[in-house]
């Protein structure tokens, strides 16, 4: 299921007050956007740039509502969705005295004033009583947080040594938990508010000038909620949790007057509202990588419940007296920024293994007996679905031996467990007799690879196959120079031995033919000693040649029997005659390209030039604005904002350079395709040039003169087209040119 982005939602509670300042604070007609308004000092002089005004946008202002239209318009969406299976948090923010313990937990002496976390346990437990397919399980914590210590609200319900355990926030994948923190299974309304009660006794609260039962502390008030659907109970469950969160309230000190024990626990209150602050701000910004969530045990706890995949939901509460509305201005500063983080809430949905594995076995079994009484209904009461025993295997398998022998026509088969067993059977019979005749073929041959071109090489040159990669008879043999002169007995057992066989994609030949010559089966070089040996014998042929009466030698001849020039020379030469026009393509191409990059480059360079300065323009106009925040604002009769000079400058350069930066960056991406479109052509010269350089050579000094009037425009054979180790088998070429390098002189 994927999850959608929405934004965190936030309300402004306005407490009820006799004197409210009505010249201060002002609602929208929309009942959704509240106005500040503060008159100017007259002592601070004439010239006096103070803002004075301050207009916010929430999704609801509460003013003079009753708790029940504040629970509907605040928390009853939100409990409803953590039914289906999404986390969901409510948290009270404000000062001091504004009213967010009445809004979280109510009055106690009537009815109709309870608080939010009364009215979500009722709704909640409301649903369970409704509910028909499924099975709903709650359980009830109540954590404190005071002077950066956590501390069980309900430890006293537990059981004797459990309040003992060490309390610590732990990360893990399904989120954040607090560990040794109990946790309470209620069955109904009655016991969950009992746990509520419980808790609330154990709170810290102290009094000061601004309030006579000041919480001095953070409490969360989480309701676990456990959906498992009577369908498939054992496998599908939803859980989810509603953070309920009454935050204490920050204080300035001025006004509350707060001293010794009372002092420090506002300074701890402060330092972490500060910190809860910074994180908000943090989140706000979408190019934060980092979250200091562990600054502090509140922040910590509350790592899932801001920007994370949960529902959340703010309650600002306000004081309405003009003599704090520097704390409203906080408050309401805090809800805005609260409206800029963004979540992605999810449903919780797990999947018990052990539920899974029953569910899937009974789902087996009640398939087998269909399956039965499908088999009964058509006189098929021998079939059976359990495995194969070993009885029923060796049957197969002697069924199946007898069918290859042809002593059965065909294989009794009554289930599809039998015909997988079949299948097996013939397999394991295949790779038994391949083996067998590997293991055959390797005591008597050796196996090339007809890829292994470094073996087959070594091979052709000691007579044994030809440039086919086939076999030689005896008297193809016979013609080949050999190191050593076979022995009288020998000739005749190669001559039964030597018979072309083939298997795949490689050739057989006679091992014993090889042992002189190529290596063992593994290895794919040829050993200098053969080499040697083979040199040797050419030069003996050789003298023994030489010792004969000679014969005139045509001057055709004797030019093709000189060395050849190396292929470095040999390309030099090539470029300058033949292969001048193609090597004229090739420099004007790589010319065009070498520019090319070099504009591309400069340009870059100008990009990131022009995005240093738009920075830097960017940073100029923010401590403008900054400057004229501070100072004040003018505008216009029209109402429209007044800038000087400077500001007004730094805004047309500020256009002007991201108007180059486009052109610049236009300019980039045409540079970068000609790029690609130049380097392919200098790729496409490049091996033009090598395969015509490749064929001249060939032609010109590795092919006897006779064979190159073959090749001719008048011949049958097109030049360039014949492998050059064809032509190479015409005549008995002395020398070697297998070992040549390729020349590295294109690039």
């Amino acid at each position: 299921m994927h999850a959608v982005e929405k934004k965190v939602r936030a309300f402004v509670r306005v407490k009820p007050t006799a004197q409210f300042a009505q010249d201060v604070i002002k609602f929208g007609p929309d009942n959704k956007s509240i106005d500040i308004y503060i008159k100017k000092d007259a002592k601070k002089g004439v010239v006096n740039n103070k803002q004075t005004d301050w207009s916010f946008k929430l999704d609801g202002v509460l003013h003079n509502t009753s708790q029940e239209l504040t629970y509907e318009t605040v928390a009853k969406k939100l409990v409803s969705e953590a039914l289906v299976g999404y986390n969901g948090t409510i948290m009270c923010y404000g000062q001091t005295g504004a009213g967010k313990t009445y809004t979280m937990t109510g009055a106690t002496a009537e009815y109709k004033h309870r608080g939010i976390i009364p009215r979500a346990v009722q709704q909640v437990f409301k649903a369970i009583t409704r509910s028909v397919d499924s099975f709903i399980t709650v359980r009830i914590s109540y954590l404190e947080i005071y002077n950066e210590t956590l501390c069980d609200l309900l430890s006293t319900m537990t059981s004797s040594g459990a309040s003992d355990v060490q309390m610590a926030i732990v990360d893990c994948p399904q989120g954040v938990y607090v560990k040794g923190l109990s946790i309470h299974s209620v069955s109904d309304e009655e016991d969950a508010l009992n746990l509520l009660f419980e808790g609330e006794t154990n709170r810290v609260i102290a009094e000061h000038t601004l309030n006579k039962n000041s919480s001095r502390s953070h409490c969360i008030f989480t309701i676990y909620i456990q959906s498992r659907f009577r369908v498939l109970s054992d496998v599908r469950c939803i859980n989810s949790k509603i953070n309920l969160i009454d935050l204490a309230g920050s204080e300035r000190l001025s006004k509350t007057g707060s001293e010794g024990r009372v002092l420090k626990e506002a300074a701890y209150i402060n330092k972490s509202l500060s910190f809860l602050e910074q994180i908000i701000i943090a989140l706000a910004d979408p190019k934060r990588e980092h979250i200091p969530f562990r600054q502090s045990k509140l922040t910590h706890v509350l790592k899932d419940s801001l920007g994370g995949k949960c529902n959340t939901v703010l309650v600002a509460n306000i004081c309405g007296e003009a003599l704090h509305v520097e704390e409203t201005l906080s408050s309401l500063r805090f809800a805005t920024r609260m409206k800029w983080i963004t979540t992605e809430p999810v449903i919780n949905v797990t999947y018990d293994s052990e539920g899974t594995v029953k569910a899937l076995e009974k789902e087996i079994s009640l398939l087998k007996q269909e399956l039965a009484m499908h088999d009964s209904l058509v006189n098929r009461s021998l079939v059976t679905y359990d495995p194969l025993t070993d009885v029923q295997v060796a049957e197969i398998k002697s069924q199946i031996h007898k069918y290859l022998q042809g002593d059965i026509d065909e294989i009794d088969i009554m289930n599809f467990r039998q015909v997988q067993e079949v299948f097996r059977q013939f397999k394991l019979i295949v790779r038994k007799q391949a083996d067998e005749v590997e293991t055959r073929l390797r005591s008597k041959y050796v196996l090339i690879d007809r890829n292994d071109f470094a073996t087959i090489s070594a091979a052709q040159k000691v007579g044994i196959v030809d440039v086919d990669h086939h076999l030689l008879k005896r008297q193809d043999v016979d013609i080949i120079p050999t190191p050593v002169p076979p022995k009288p007995d020998e000739k005749k057992s190669r001559t039964s031995s030597l018979r072309p066989k083939k298997e795949g994609t490689k050739s057989l030949f006679s091992g014993r033919d090889l042992a002189a010559h190529l290596p063992s089966k593994s290895q794919v070089i040829i050993p200098t000693k053969s080499l040697d040996v083979k040199e040797k014998a050419r030069n003996e042929d050789t003298a023994h040649i030489d010792a004969q009466p000679s014969k005139p030698v045509s001057k055709e001849n004797s030019q093709w029997s000189s060395s050849p020039p190396s292929r470095a020379v040999a390309f030099e030469q090539f470029k300058k005659e033949c292969g001048s026009e193609i090597n004229r393509i090739f420099k004007e191409n790589k010319s065009i390209l070498l520019a090319r990059r070099k504009r591309s480059s400069t340009v870059a360079r100008r990009i990131n030039i022009i995005k240093q300065e738009i920075e830097d323009i960017k940073k100029a106009l923010e401590a403008q604005r900054q400057e004229r925040s501070q100072q004040g604002e003018y505008v216009d009769e029209k109402g429209r904002l007044i800038i000087d000079e400077k500001e007004f400058l730094l805004i047309m350069k500020l256009k002007d350079l991201k108007e180059e930066y486009r052109c610049s960056y236009a300019e980039l991406q045409d540079l970068k395709a000609e790029i690609q479109y130049c380097q392919h052509l200098v790729d496409q010269c490049r091996n033009k040039l090598i395969s015509e350089f490749e064929i001249w050579y060939s032609e010109s000094f590795l092919i006897p003169t006779y064979v190159q009037n073959a090749l001719k425009s008048g011949g049958n054979i097109r030049p360039g087209m014949i492998p050059i180790n064809r032509v190479m088998c015409l005549v008995s070429f002395p020398g070697s040119f297998a070992s040549s390098c390729y020349p590295h002189v294109v690039r």
